[in-house]
């Protein structure tokens, strides 16, 4: 089985910085793609940011300016670097895994990590 392990959440002040990490294990494709979605409460999962095992980026027109991902396939790890963050951006995030012709429908998911943007 696939298994994904998130860190890096917490408090933070607005404005403020957070990098997230995401540890893969497990059998994995190396032809992949691994991202960040997030959840607030009361509302429904969202992209974030996606990186593919080409290193092709995309991300979600509120975070694009703001937000990096990257990956380390030599320790199989996604992280996500956030900065200038803002009380919208609080949620719990989650890491996923899919394999590059896949989608979400057939994509593992880590536990999440809570994020909260607060002074």
């Amino acid at each position: 089985q696939v298994q994904l392990v998130e860190s890096g959440g917490g408090l933070v002040q607005p404005g403020g910085s957070l990098r997230l990490s995401c540890a893969a294990s497990g059998r994995i494709s190396s032809f992949n793609v691994m991202g960040w979605y997030r959840q607030a409460p009361g509302k429904e999962r969202e992209l974030v940011a996606t990186i593919t095992y080409g290193c092709s980026r995309n991300f979600a027109d509120s975070v694009k300016d703001r937000f990096t991902i990257s990956r380390d396939d030599a320790v199989r790890t996604v992280y996500l670097q956030m900065n200038s963050l803002k009380p919208e951006d609080t949620a719990v995030y989650y890491c996923n895994l899919r394999p590059y012709y896949g989608d979400l429908a057939t994509s593992y998911w880590g536990q999440g990590t809570q994020v909260t943007v607060s002074s």
